[in-house]
């Protein structure tokens, strides 16, 4: 009997539940819950559940995008002389990205191995990808342990990466090839290179947390001995007083049902203030007994309605007085009533019409937020904008592009505000075109505020290589705006 006859064999013998032969206990439990699962061992391929651009897009939006570089470094090269293929999934085992020999990507198609089809267990049964994810380690699958017949040939390798940030497992680093050539140092090939993408992210994630400190920190001065913590978007605590007293985590989950209030293990009540780039916890709402400085928070990018977040609390605005604020945090040192009214209506400025106006905000956010003589932001100021602003100052770029959600107060027309949003979209558009990133080149001409670009198209098809599919996409944009 061949070799590949006795494998086959194994496999209908414990599949069948005949005869004495076993398999390991990992993959025997995993086949309990790939035929739980209702996966039948004919199947012929993995179910596809997106084209290879909307794979690309969703690995630019992934947090492993970060870490690419380092994947292609450590792996790509060593997979092609050995004649097998990388894989990296999202944390549902669905291919976002895929590299390897030449010689093998063709029967890598013909097993369904190709961006954008899921390798859960859910949807083929026993396999490295599928099987690391659902017990979040390191795992190989050779040959007849996969439960579908159609991959038996191959053995692949996975290990599960963990974000450092939320502490969930986001995807999958795989090594896959034919069951007669894959190395016994595959596995811990890939195991160091999770491990070495965890660390990189986990530096990253360091140097974000000190920058937002360093942004922040006033909002926790703010509190003047009051105890609290500034909290990532994530619900990280990366700042405390009393230094020391705080957990690494809190659930921000009550929030999307409105509230503002948090419960720790402990049992003490936090109140939560949203601020422009997470959230400050104290330990109860701000009163005249202990007066601190107020905390506001302007989100003016984007389609939705201006929006300034007081102390925690929310209000919509209308254009005009969102174009004050806009103003005013625009000039801290404070403006007079003169030089607001040139900023927003130009020489046909009327001060009357500002004191108006500044009277029905101040009724708003209060008089001791909105000062007068100059009129000036008396507050702790965070605003998205600024955000953007200081990203790109500091040659964040992608920070920066990940941030601006859009133009600043689209619909206005106010001088001062025009000239701010111009200034912005000119300074991130030249960022990034002069990045020499052709990742960032494409998140840009894919994001709201560079989709309309010709340049930036055109730029891309420069230097996207011709096998990459969203070359023909960047194409065709380029032809459409051509044509309009």
């Amino acid at each position: 009997m061949s070799a590949s006859a006795a494998i086959t064999e194994l496999f209908e013998a414990v599949l069948d539940d005949t005869g004495d032969a076993t398999v390991r206990t990992l993959v025997s439990e995993s086949w309990q819950r790939s035929l739980a699962a209702a996966i039948d061992p004919a199947t012929p391929l993995p179910p596809l559940r997106f084209d290879p651009a909307e794979s690309r897009a969703r690995l630019d939006a992934h947090p492993l995008h970060r870490v690419m570089p380092l994947l292609r470094a450590n792996l790509v090269s060593i997979a092609e002389e050995a004649m097998h293929v990388v894989v990296v999934t999202d944390e549902e085992g669905t291919v976002l990205w895929r590299e390897g020999a030449s010689a093998v990507l063709g029967p890598a198609d013909r097993v369904g191995l190709v961006e954008g089809s899921n390798w859960s267990e859910e949807a083929i049964g026993t396999n490295a990808m599928g099987t690391g994810l659902a017990l979040g380690r390191p795992v190989q699958i050779h040959s007849t342990e996969h439960l579908v017949r159609a991959v038996h040939a191959w053995t692949c390798v996975a290990a599960p990466v963990t974000d450092p940030d939320t502490g969930r497992i986001i995807g999958a680093i795989d090594i896959t090839g034919p069951r007669r050539t894959i190395h016994p140092a595959m596995l811990a090939l890939v195991t160091a290179t999770a491990q070495l993408a965890e660390n990189q992210m986990r530096m990253q994630l360091a140097i974000a947390d000190e920058r937002l400190r360093a942004r922040n920190q006033g909002h926790l001065a703010s509190l003047r001995g009051t105890p609290g913590a500034l909290v990532t978007p994530t619900g990280r605590i990366i700042a405390g007083d009393p230094f020391g007293e705080w957990p690494e985590r809190v659930d921000l989950e009550p929030l999307s049902t409105g509230a503002d209030r948090l419960r720790l293990q402990d049992g003490r009540v936090l109140h939560v203030e949203p601020l422009a780039e997470g959230y400050l916890l104290s330990m109860a709402r701000r009163t005249a007994a202990a007066p601190a400085r107020h905390s506001l928070s302007l989100r003016f990018l984007g389609d939705g309605a201006p929006t300034v977040v007081l102390d925690g609390e929310s209000h919509t605005l209308t254009l005009r007085p969102a174009e004050i604020l806009a103003a005013l945090a625009l000039h801290p040192e404070g403006l007079t009533a003169e030089r607001l009214a040139f900023l927003l209506y130009g020489d046909d400025g009327n001060q009357t019409t500002v004191r108006g106006e500044i009277h029905r905000l101040r009724a708003l956010i209060g008089t001791d937020v909105l000062k007068t003589r100059p009129y000036r932001l008396d507050a702790v100021v965070d605003t998205d904008f600024g955000t953007v602003r200081r990203a790109l100052r500091e040659g964040r770029v992608a920070d920066a592009l990940r941030t601006c959600s859009g133009p600043l107060l689209q619909r206005s027309d106010a001088p001062e505000i025009r000239g701010a949003r111009d200034e912005l979209e000119v300074g991130l558009r030249r960022a990034v075109l002069e990045s020499d990133d052709v990742e960032l080149v494409h998140t840009y001409a894919t994001h709201r505020v560079g989709s309309e670009d010709l340049e930036a198209h055109e730029l891309l098809v420069d230097m996207l290589p011709a096998g990459d599919p969203r070359r023909a996409i960047a194409e065709s944009r380029v032809a459409r705006l051509l044509a309009d």
